[in-house]
């Protein structure tokens, strides 16, 4: 998942010629990995112990309306299992679609969603951004959830990129933010500090006040609430 480009974003000059840019085709070893991740993944969060923390009050009177769902590019690794396990049973949405990056570790995240039966659509602010917009504004008026990563794919880590303000404002969503806090994992050396849940661990999961942006919000209101989700979602984030 990853970060759309804001309405004032100009379409990348390389890819200005045809207007269109075409995602990466994940090739059959991606295929190979991604099954590989999926099993994993599925294998490990079985085997966790959950708490439900929810500060948003989004989930009161199930069941819960279509939501974006925002979570930090480091804690991918469970938020489908937090998806399908729990916040599905709690509302009646046609399913999920998530924002993944056209690049070609974006076409392996892709194939990991897929197997978790999520639609993937392929986008971010530097490539795809506008299509990728258009797109997702689809999957919501088909009654789906959307879930995006507001500081993916590049960062900087922990901060929102006004990608997500701009989908919440066309479709006219909540964002819903979300958060998790591992007792036992790994933390990776990358840009996001990426996290890798470890077998029997316990994941307490927390869920934010929703944001909302209207369809009217000037660039200031707009910068003012990218301003409150960040500070949202670093709050309920445990490092």
């Amino acid at each position: 998942m990853t970060n759309p480009t804001s309405q004032a974003d100009a379409v990348p000059k390389k890819t200005a010629k045809s207007g269109v840019v075409i995602p990466h085709v994940p090739t059959w070893y991606q295929r190979l990995g991604a099954w590989l991740v999926w099993a994993s993944l599925k294998a490990v969060g079985a085997t966790m112990r959950y708490r439900w923390d929810d500060r948003s009050r989004h989930f009161d009177d199930p069941p819960a309306a279509q939501a974006i769902y925002c979570i930090w590019h480091n804690r991918l690794a469970l938020s489908m299992k937090i998806y399908f396990a729990h916040i599905r049973l709690r509302n009646r949405t046609a399913g999920l679609a998530a924002m993944v990056s056209a690049s070609k570790d974006g076409g392996f995240l892709a194939g990991i969603l897929e197997r978790f039966g999520v639609q993937p659509v392929r986008g971010s602010s530097s490539r795809r951004g506008r299509q990728a917009l258009l797109e997702l504004t689809s999957c919501a008026e088909r009654g789906y959830d959307l879930a995006i990563t507001p500081d993916g794919p590049r960062g900087p880590c922990y901060t929102v990129q006004d990608g997500v303000m701009s989908l919440a404002q066309v479709t006219g969503l909540p964002i819903v933010p979300v958060s998790y806090h591992l007792g036992w994992k790994i933390t990776l050396g990358s840009w996001d500090r990426f996290q890798i849940p470890l077998p029997f661990g316990r994941c307490d999961m927390i869920f934010g006040e929703p944001v909302r942006v209207p369809r009217d919000a000037t660039d200031e209101q707009r910068g003012e609430l990218r301003k409150q989700l960040e500070a949202t979602l670093r709050a309920i984030t445990r490092d």
